[in-house]
């Protein structure tokens, strides 16, 4: 009989020890100790481990899309092309208690090549875009939060140009890696709400907003190029801005919608607007392969295009791109 208590104390003292290593501990149903038999009530036991919170929400995804014309001898006319855009976007989201912290960041770079022409390569795509969203609960939708906001390209962008009677192209350069750049920092009332599907919509309106453009080109600078005066690198500006973003919402089955615009008016001449605005529409295929219809929309007064007669004016800028390729979630 001491032989029987001393194994049931070890049986205890096991399953003190290994219990939060593993969930399941099998025990036979019948131990035989000289002669005398423990019947145990069951072939195993059930360990509950403790449950790990997990504060972070990491991913991103990747897309390639890669365009291939081929002429030869060709009847109809034509030039050989190819043509090629990349784009990659992660994200970092916590959310612990009452404290609620959103990073994401977006890089896109497109080429295209043809042949026969002054300069067959140019670029056709080139954004990045950084924002940071810091924020603490007042209510179940409201937070107080603060925003940082940083955008710019990372590849020299030219302006491509025929003169009357020529027979070539010209380039004049007309942006840089840094020039423009922008960083905008906010602080105000962030409304936060989960839709149907776990669609996300954000709104953020803050009263306390500085903006700050920089141009570090030289050429670009002593020409007072993107609102900055002439000589200058930086042009600060505070005002108040309006930002709102809405993520995965879905349209239909296999079609996602992603938005975002920011507006921002500086205090000085209120009313006039710096609008950006994104939107991205997604129809996947499967798992590898999806069609994506962006849109890009700029308007700044600061900012004057130049045009095919030689002048300059303000303008609405616009980019749209249809990619069908690769596209992984990561």
């Amino acid at each position: 009989m001491p032989r029987i208590l001393v194994l049931i104390g070890i049986l205890f003292f096991f399953l003190g020890s290994k219990g939060f290593a593993q969930d399941r501990l099998i025990i036979p149903d019948t131990v035989l100790i000289n002669g005398d038999t423990l019947i145990m009530l069951g072939d195993s036991i059930l360990v509950d481990e403790p449950v790990k919170e997990i504060f972070w929400n990491t991913g991103g995804n990747y897309n390639l899309n890669i365009q291939q014309v081929t002429l030869s001898n060709w009847a109809a006319g034509g030039a050989s092309s190819f043509a090629l855009n990349s784009g990659v976007t992660v994200f970092a989201n916590y959310k612990k208690d009452k404290k609620v912290w959103d990073t994401q960041m977006t890089l896109n770079l497109g080429f295209s090549k043809q042949n026969d022409r002054a300069y067959p390569t140019r670029k056709t795509n080139d954004n990045f875009v950084f924002s940071s969203n810091y924020g603490r609960e007042l209510s179940e939708t409201y937070y107080l939060s603060t925003q940082l906001d940083a955008r710019t390209q990372l590849l020299e962008g030219y302006k491509y140009s025929r003169p009357a009677g020529s027979e070539s192209d010209l380039r004049t350069k007309i942006s840089d890696l840094l020039s423009p750049g922008y960083i905008q920092s906010s602080t105000g009332l962030n409304y936060r709400k989960t839709l149907r599907d776990k669609s996300k919509l954000s709104i953020i309106a803050s009263p306390f907003t500085g903006r700050f453009t920089i141009v570090l080109n030289d050429s670009l600078s002593n020409a007072g190029a993107f609102g900055v005066t002439k000589g200058e690198n930086v042009r600060a500006e505070a005002g108040v801005s309006l930002s709102a973003k809405i993520t995965d919402f879905i349209l239909m089955e296999n079609v996602t919608w992603r938005s975002n615009i920011n507006l921002f008016s500086n205090y000085e001449s209120f009313g006039n607007l710096v609008v950006n605005f994104s939107s991205d529409i997604r129809l996947k295929v499967n798992k590898f392969i999806s069609t994506r219809i962006e849109t890009v929309l700029i308007y700044d007064e600061d900012v004057f295009i130049k045009q095919d007669d030689g002048t300059s004016k303000q303008a609405v800028q616009l980019q749209n791109l249809i990619n069908f390729g690769v596209s992984l979630d990561f």
